[in-house]
């Protein structure tokens, strides 16, 4: 199998790291590791771009050396990787020698074979995006990206004869229609080899910047950033005779933001046709990430800071909010709200309670061992196919760099996993003595969660390490099967493995209401049996309310109730009434509790299935609408409508709360 190379771009230090710099390199980090489970011999490639005008002002700025600014800004993106948990092959800087040692040596061999040659030059020169503008690409006068007049600048120069590389570079991208992606850039990059683009400056006279790699052939000037910059994603493999470049780069693939398209996509292929070097595979182009539809800027206040996400709600769910809330290619909005909106909804709703109600179930039917698996149905039939079909575009999806895809094709089965436990519905069978179906159930279950465990090693790799742990599977990541063997295996999980008694991985999260506000003004009350409170009165009027005074109770007395956590395993209206839900929920019993609620009018029986509910277990039975109810599920009176009270985390359910 071919080998796999990505690489992020380096990143400029003359700013602390953003989400954006830690957006990308969560990706590479998540298709290295794809690409390991596929089976490939992987390298992953980040680091630091330190030359140039920019970081000499930082420094100044700051009031030290480039050299000593650059350490710092540098240790700074290291540090954040290490913390998010990115395990890249090779952390390259640009002011390292065995980078600037090789830039010399390329420079050397362009020049000799004419590419490089020396003139003058006048133009209008952009500090901030450290190039010159022509008259044509500014707007009113002003740089595109930075809306500051350039400084007209005239100055001999050493260029690139770009020029006579931008004809064969267009037919390289007609014949190679994957070789941008997505194809509105290769589309942007076509636009811009229609222009006439000129050849590249790539010197600045030490007169006026010395930081940078000196040029071999003429020790008054220094390289272009960019120019030096590129060239980091061969020097790292040690061109031009390191084993690894002959390893790594025939299959090398970039990843970069759309704000560096034009280097990477015409710049650098130039240069390689130059040196007569292959062209990389493909360029991957990913969107910005926005804040209330505008771009991140420290001068609005508006970052956001990545290690603050990730410790608040690890590293493993914000890497999965991360790929999942982007559609790579187009820019996203971040916010807090949405990150624990995507949470709740995909880890805690739906994975946490697969993983918690199936092994809480395995445990009292199997006494925590995997069952053997019985006669296969038509519905377990089904279900395979299912999952192949998923896993088959998972793995399709993320091949292509479309991880949002990838990861909704892989949610189709952790959805289809919930509604076969409903549909099957485990509790009863286990009543019923159906011990060689119920075999086959849970077997197909947790076969189902190893598989979607595996999967989601690329992006969360120390939750899926934990999932897989829970199903017993504790070799280490080199002994795991492929991924590629996925798609058709059915398995993999051994009878007779033990496996925990329960699960709490993703706890759902309260919403970002100030909680003393809702604590002045919130009011416990019950609803279930006919949506009355739990004396069976109507609610009081203010007036009332202001005027009652509270029954102090014995302790004896709070004893006598028997409270419960459960978990809703279906729920759907009761016929002509408005107001009630029937819920099914698990309370660790050998079947589910029925019991009616009054809380139609605050919730669709679509959210309700799989939260954690606080159900008074001892309540007597009785009838309601034709429907039996045993049990009362609490409820909280808010500003906002009605709350369910629901513990801090996901515990086993039939939990008895104390």
């Amino acid at each position: 199998m071919q080998p796999f190379f990505l690489s992020t771009p380096i990143y400029y230090v003359n700013a602390r790291p953003h989400l954006g710099h830690a957006y990308t390199t969560a990706v590479a980090d998540s298709m290295v590791r794809f690409q390991k489970l596929m089976g490939r011999k992987t390298f992953f490639l980040t680091g630091t771009d330190e030359h140039g005008d920019k970081i000499v002002r930082a420094a100044d700025a700051h009031g030290t050396t480039p050299q000593d600014y650059v350490d710092t800004v540098s240790a700074e993106f290291r540090k954040l990787w290490d913390a998010l948990g990115f395990e890249y092959d090779d952390f390259i800087r640009t002011t390292e020698s065995r980078h600037g040692h090789r830039v010399q040596q390329f420079l050397q061999r362009i020049y000799d074979q004419g590419d490089i040659y020396h003139g003058e030059y006048g133009g209008h020169y952009c500090f901030g995006c450290e190039r010159f503008y022509t008259e044509k690409e500014l707007r009113d006068g002003q740089c595109p990206d930075h809306l500051t007049t350039p400084e007209f600048i005239q100055e001999k120069n050493y260029f690139f004869r770009m020029s006579k590389y931008l004809e064969p570079l267009r037919k390289h991208i007609e014949a190679h229609p994957d070789f941008i992606r997505p194809e509105r850039y290769r589309n942007e990059v076509l636009g811009l080899l229609r222009e006439d683009l000129g050849d590249l400056c790539i010197s600045r006279p030490k007169s006026r910047l010395s930081w940078g790699i000196e040029l071999p052939f003429d020790p008054e000037y220094v390289t272009y950033v960019w120019f030096d910059a590129l060239l980091n994603y061969i020097t790292a493999l040690e061109w031009p005779d390191g084993e690894q470049f002959a390893t790594f780069w025939p299959q090398a693939q970039h990843l970069v933001a759309k704000d560096i398209l034009k280097p990477h996509a015409v710049f650098w292929p130039c240069m390689l046709l130059s040196a007569g070097l292959p062209l990389y595979r493909h360029l991957n182009v990913h969107g910005y990430w926005l804040v209330q539809d505008t771009k991140m800027s420290k001068s609005l206040g508006n970052v956001v800071e990545p290690l603050d996400f990730a410790e608040k709600y690890g590293r493993g769910p914000f890497r999965y909010f991360l790929l999942r809330e982007m559609q790579f290619g187009q820019d996203a909005n971040v916010s807090e709200e949405s990150l624990r909106g995507r949470f709740n909804a995909d880890l805690a709703n739906d994975l946490g309670n697969l993983f918690s109600r199936v092994l809480s179930m395995n445990q009292k039917y199997f006494q925590g061992r995997t069952p053997s698996p019985g006669p296969i149905r038509p519905e377990e039939e089904a279900l395979h196919v299912l999952a192949s079909e998923c896993l088959e575009n998972y793995q399709a999806h993320f091949q292509r760099f479309q991880f949002s895809l990838g990861l909704e094709s892989l949610w189709v089965l952790v959805r289809a996993l919930n509604k076969y436990v409903d549909a099957s519905q485990p509790w009863a069978l286990f009543k019923q003595g159906q011990t060689d179906l119920l075999g086959t159930v849970m077997y197909t279950l947790l076969e189902g969660m190893r598989k979607v465990a595996l999967h989601l090693w690329p992006v969360m790799p120390g939750e899926s390490e934990e999932m897989l742990s829970q199903l017993g599977q504790r070799a280490s990541v080199e002994q795991w099967p492929h991924l590629a063997d996925e798609i058709l295996r059915w398995g993999g999980l051994e009878p007779g493995t033990k496996v925990a008694a329960a699960s709490s991985l993703f706890p759902r999260l309260e919403t970002l209401k100030s909680e003393k506000s809702e604590a002045k003004q919130a009011k416990p009350v019950a609803r279930a049996q006919g949506d009355k409170n739990i004396g069976g009165k109507p609610d009081a009027t203010p007036a009332q309310k202001q005027d009652e005074t509270l029954e102090l109770l014995e302790f004896a007395d709070f004893q006598r109730l028997d409270l419960r956590i459960g978990s809703v395993i279906s729920a759907e209206p009761v016929q002509k009434a408005d107001k009630l839900l029937h819920l099914h929920v698990d309370l660790g019993e050998a079947e589910p509790r029925s019991i009616v609620a009054g809380i139609a009018e605050h919730w669709s029986p679509g959210n309700l299935v799989g939260r954690q509910v606080v159900v008074v277990a001892n309540l007597k039975p009785r009838k309601l609408r034709g429907t039996l109810s045993q049990g009362m599920v609490l409820a909280v009176h808010a500003p906002e409508g009605l709350r369910l009270l629901a513990p801090s985390g996901i515990v086993p359910p039939g939990s008895k709360v104390s």
